[in-house]
């Protein structure tokens, strides 16, 4: 049989081999390594007296009040939109009953116009009328065109008569 020698007396053994033989020293270095680093974080803490977990809680409580005011802010102005958009679909309602009346209007003053047209051009067909049978009873009577020329003699005399009896008086 084989007689095994323990690692540390070997004589090729370096000092890493014989080191990580021994779990529960290297356990215990970790353990002391941790403690000491813990122990040194408290310690430059509680001399500066700042800390971290503080500085984020007092950062996350501004982030939140600013998020609430943004929020806030958003709302009030998407109530004034709201606000000024009806608004604009009132005023927009209005004008569009005030085209439709507009519309309405022109409607009825176009035909209004028709029928004047209509009248008009009536009216004046009937006083071409009157004219060609005037002046066709002109022309088969030659009579009142004498009584005519009498009537306008005798009215240069009376206009001088009356203008001498306004002079005299």
């Amino acid at each position: 049989m084989i007689e095994l020698a323990p690692r540390h007396y070997h004589p090729d053994t370096t000092t890493i081999s014989r080191f990580s033989g021994q779990p529960v020293v290297i356990g215990a270095a970790a353990l002391v390594i941790i403690v000491l680093g813990i122990g040194s974080m408290a310690l430059w803490r509680a001399y500066t007296g700042t800390s971290p977990e503080l500085d984020r809680l007092a950062a996350a409580r501004q982030l939140q009040a600013r998020t609430v005011q943004a929020s806030e802010q958003l709302v009030e102005k998407t109530k004034g939109l709201e606000a000024t958009q009806q608004e604009s679909i009132d005023q927009l309602q209005v004008v569009q009953d005030q085209l439709l009346t507009v519309r309405r209007l022109l409607a009825a003053q176009q035909a209004d116009s028709r029928k004047l047209s209509e009248q008009v051009s009536t009216l004046t067909e009937s006083i071409d009328g009157l004219r060609q049978s005037f002046a066709t009873a002109q022309s088969s009577d030659p009579a009142p065109a004498a009584r005519r020329s009498a009537r306008a003699r005798s009215q240069p005399v009376r206009s001088a008569h009356r203008k001498r009896g306004k002079s005299q008086g």
